[in-house]
């Protein structure tokens, strides 16, 4: 849930006549979420932005699911997701229910030919790997490792990458993302006990207005299909706007880590919430302090929700044989916890260096046709005593 900004060139009064140097009128555009009562920005452009040349035939990016019901604790490995050049292909959904997907996705080069819009969903994008610019008629941001982000649905954008060497940790969420309540005010404002603050987002600049008339490819995501529309301008030809509706970013290494005497529940970790889910960062910290304190969590039965860990760097103090992209995906119904010898290992350290994305989901997940390909089958049987 960003603050309010404003780029560019916009009128004093809204809803009033604003017209360009040559006398036409900028076409005004109202970007407006949960009908009209929820964030909306309002967008100035050169053009209307309705103006369609073609339309392609629809196809289905529908994941297909292998395991609608389970009850097994899961692991995927992904960084044995395949690279692909184009960005949408390389998006390989792996975990689904009704309130979100996750997709892994290793794209190597930048789009250049299209321009990608979400309309069924917000989508928080992790950068695991790469560098690069996120573009979108509302300005561009800057993104690298540790960063997520937050791409609001209806956003027209592009990703353009610095080199090939990208991984992507990608959620989809079919309801509004937003900042946890129990750190905002009754203005939003977020108050001096949340682990950030407004300082740490970072929001778009460089406001880049494209006049150009042609034929403008736009993929349009809706309904589990994708559109294939040909605009007759320029989609990024913004000469101002103003609102709350716009893509941001955040750094995970910004999250300021709550600690305790004793061990801190998941909720301390909290990034982002929506409907039937929240987000944790878990991020390099120091550990409990009561000399009689035990590092390591806690076993756990996650009575009404799934825990989905996506491993990004350090050594994960409860787990072992962790490694890079790793997703663990423990269900709801059945308990789970530290490794073996990792509760014993833990007393007396002082800290960790771990770097990971957390997810509890509050409806059971489905287990993809593309997560079976990259799952590590004996993940389940990884707390027995006599295997290391």
């Amino acid at each position: 849930m960003p603050i309010y900004h404003t780029l560019g060139k916009i009128p004093a009064k809204r809803h009033t006549v604003y017209r360009q140097p040559n006398g036409k009128l900028y076409a005004e555009e109202l970007v407006s979420t949960e009908g009209f009562s929820g964030m909306y920005s309002l967008v100035y452009h050169t053009h209307p932005p309705t103006i369609v040349k073609l339309l392609g035939t629809p196809y289905s990016v529908e994941p297909k699911i292998a395991k609608e019901k389970h009850l097994r604790h899961t692991s995927l490995l992904g960084f044995n997701i395949k690279q692909e050049d184009d960005y949408l292909k390389s998006r390989k959904p792996v975990l689904v229910n009704a309130d979100l997907q996750i997709s892994l996705a290793a794209p190597k080069k930048s789009m250049t030919d299209y321009f990608y819009k979400n309309s069924q969903a917000d989508e928080v994008i992790f950068i695991h790997k790469g560098t690069g610019t996120l573009k979108t008629g509302f300005g561009k941001i800057k993104f690298s490792y540790g960063d997520y982000l937050v791409v609001p649905r209806g956003t027209i954008y592009q990703m353009e990458f610095d080199d090939e060497n990208n991984r992507l940790f990608i959620i989809e969420s079919y309801s509004p993302i937003r900042f946890p309540k129990r750190y905002q005010n009754q203005f939003g404002q977020l108050m001096e006990h949340a682990p950030f603050c407004e300082r740490d987002i970072r929001r778009p600049n460089d406001l880049e207005t494209f006049d150009q008339e042609g034929d403008f490819k736009i993929l349009i995501k809706k309904q589990g299909l994708i559109y294939p529309y040909t605009y007759g301008t320029h989609p990024f030809d913004f000469i101002g706007w103003d609102g709350y509706h716009y893509p941001w970013a955040f750094s995970i290494h910004n999250f300021e880590p709550i600690t305790g005497r004793v061990h801190q529940p998941p909720p301390v970790h909290q990034t982002f919430e929506a409907h039937n889910f929240v987000i944790c960062s878990f991020v390099p910290r120091k550990y409990d302090y009561h000399p009689e304190a035990i590092p390591a969590p806690y076993n756990h039965s996650n009575v009404d929700s799934d825990e989905v860990l996506y491993y990004v760097d350090g050594d994960f103090m409860s787990r072992k044989s962790v490694v890079q992209g790793q997703i663990t995906l423990h269900p709801g119904g059945i308990p789970h916890g530290p490794h073996p010898g990792s509760v014993e290992k833990s007393i007396g350290k002082e800290k960790t260096d771990e770097l990971a994305v957390m997810i509890d989901p509050f409806r059971p997940l489905m287990i993809t046709e593309e997560a079976l390909l990259i799952e590590d089958e004996n993940y389940h049987k990884s707390w027995q005593f006599n295997i290391e």
